[in-house]
């Protein structure tokens, strides 16, 4: 691995774990027993490495939404596999990650608002299409607002002042948000899929907590 990747994937680890504002240029080089001068070859500020960290997450959630997308058995199965993935990611992510990224990296934060705006906006619009086809979702569902309405939610449990990190976490507040927007869409027949893939995630839980 070259320099520009190890301080990439180490400003990435820095930033999640601790807020971007907490870590400095100095932190990222101390971290990496690399002088500054070296890593001021690769990045010249700050936010050049907080926009290339932003890049990287997106191509990642690119691939984790494409790979879910190719492996779901249906519109909810899908779901299922995005939220497993999603918790995953937010496991161990730091809530003052995207209060800093807007506050003090704005053309960063722009464009990961890019991203969900138009990228994210084609992936829930295609799952619902999809689950309204196979009638796992109600037929009736108002689906660009749902669009919309999903794409805001995604960012509160981001929200330090609704959701302060001293009570809520940032894993178990965006697990219940998409359990019951996926409730929410939900017709008789996807409310026994949802019943099944409930059981397959718990069995598979209980499996790995042995």
């Amino acid at each position: 691995m070259d320099h520009k990747q190890r301080i990439l994937l180490k400003g990435e680890e820095l930033f999640l774990h601790y807020g971007i504002r907490s870590v400095s240029m100095d932190d990222i080089a101390v971290n990496l027993g690399m002088s500054k001068k070296t890593l001021y070859q690769y990045y010249a500020d700050k936010d050049e490495l907080v926009a290339a960290v932003v890049d990287l997450h997106i191509n990642k959630m690119e691939k984790d939404c494409a790979a879910c997308r190719r492996s779901a058995k249906d519109a909810i199965h899908e779901m299922f596999l995005t939220m497993t993935d999603t918790m995953e990611q937010f496991s161990n992510i730091n809530p003052m990650v995207m209060h800093d990224l807007e506050k003090f990296h704005f053309k960063a934060f722009q464009r990961f608002r890019e991203h969900k705006d138009k990228y994210l906006y084609k992936v829930i619009k295609d799952n619902i299409e999809w689950g309204m086809k196979d009638g796992v979702y109600r037929e009736e569902l108002q689906v660009e607002i749902l669009i919309r309405y999903r794409l805001e939610t995604m960012m509160l449990p981001f929200n330090i002042m609704a959701f302060p990190p001293s009570k809520f976490t940032v894993l178990e507040t965006n697990r219940v948000m998409m359990e019951n927007f996926i409730l929410g869409l939900c017709s008789s027949k996807g409310i026994k899929l949802i019943q099944k893939y409930n059981q397959q995630r718990i069995k598979k839980q209980s499996h790995e907590n042995r």
